[in-house]
């Protein structure tokens, strides 16, 4: 099983969809970091459906909770447990479908890997609900990350073929969270929710595009050359379902640059050696440049919908249609900001330990 992630700050997921609960163990937080349940809540609300963003029915409070490693509103330094339980749960729609697997999700590979064993329910253990339990510890590693001054945006910049317009990271910062689509451009965000509402009235679904940004990174993190700083961080934000690309930087656009379009030229700028633009994404050699570390990742449409699809009757060994019923989101790219937002922030925190800018106690 591959349910943790990290080698020092390290994060190990666990919950079903449908199950009792979702949650995290945050282990390797340094102690006497001030952390409180309302700052994790605070992220963890970010996540939430929105309606008019095509989110699903289905209404979790998502209250957190936090069970252990931090004493009168310090961390100890034994692990975090955090959580949210599953109340909304309805788990019919899934029953009467429990032996055919939904085309584009997991269904029938966790089927297969665990001998049937699984919990099918929501999709369980592979739904974008396990998500809740990222955000958490995302929380927890963006407050270390402040400690050294690194800060991470994420925003969504593409819904279908509707683009955002370049945004800059202080646009960003004070537009992200003024829409339901979680986009800085306001014009844009417009155009994106009115096609998904469009969708989502098809019984289809529909993706995106969201850029993920950490600021104040220091040269030197990275560990190449199996363990590099874009390959951790691409881990990291594919263990997001439905995240089907990674790039950085100029990323596949790369492929039909000449090197003197590409490389990003040195140059010293109040004493410090920055480049002149970030086609490498503050990323080279699999370590972190100095410059701000972008990337983007691609979001597929969310595969439970409506319209008539051809799947296969695994105990009836027959072809059968299928119409997916339950709560689902139409889009779930605004959902996933948040979540993406805290990826990188677990990745760059674990990075920063093993490099020594985050010490085990904190003063």
């Amino acid at each position: 099983m591959g349910n943790s992630l990290g080698k020092l700050f390290v994060v190990t997921s666990f919950g079903e969809s449908h199950g009792d609960c979702i949650g995290v163990v945050v282990d390797g937080c340094p102690a006497g970091l001030a952390l409180t349940a309302a700052e994790i809540q605070k992220e963890v609300d970010r996540r939430k459906p929105v309606s008019a963003a095509g989110g699903t029915t289905r209404k979790e409070k998502d209250t957190v909770e936090v069970l252990s490693g931090v004493f009168n509103g310090k961390t100890t330094g034994a692990p975090i447990c955090l959580l949210v339980w599953n109340r909304d749960i309805n788990s019919s729609a899934y029953e009467q479908v429990r032996s055919v697997p939904r085309p584009g999700h997991a269904d029938y590979t966790a089927w297969f890997k665990y001998g049937g064993y699984n919990d099918f329910r929501g999709g369980g253990r592979f739904s974008g609900r396990i998500t809740a339990g990222f955000v958490m510890a995302g929380a927890v590693a963006g407050k270390l990350l402040k400690t050294c001054g690194i800060e991470v945006l994420a925003h969504t910049v593409q819904i279908g073929d509707i683009k955002a317009a370049p945004q800059t990271a202080i646009q960003i910062k004070k537009n992200v969270d003024k829409n339901p689509i979680k986009c800085a451009d306001s014009a844009a965000a417009a155009k994106m929710a009115s096609l998904i509402e469009k969708i989502r009235k098809r019984g289809d679904s529909i993706g995106g595009i969201i850029e993920v940004m950490a600021l104040n990174v220091p040269v030197g993190l990275g560990e190449p050359v199996f363990d590099t700083l874009e390959g951790a961080l691409a881990k990291a934000f594919f263990a997001i379902p439905a995240v089907k690309g990674v790039e950085f930087g100029s990323g596949f656009s790369s492929a039909t640059m000449k090197g003197s379009q590409h490389n990003d030229i040195f140059m010293l700028k109040n004493g410090k050696v920055v480049t002149l633009t970030n086609n490498a994404g503050g990323i080279a050699g699999g370590i972190s440049n100095g410059m701000p570390i972008l990337a983007r990742i691609a979001v597929k449409p969310t595969p439970s919908i409506s319209v008539k699809q051809r799947s296969v009757d695994l105990k009836a060994g027959k072809n059968v249609d299928l119409s997916i019923k339950g709560r689902h989101d139409s889009c779930i790219v605004p959902r996933a900001v948040p979540v993406a937002e805290a990826m990188m922030k677990v990745t760059l925190c674990d990075f920063a330990m093993r490099a020594g800018l985050i010490k085990e106690v904190l003063k």
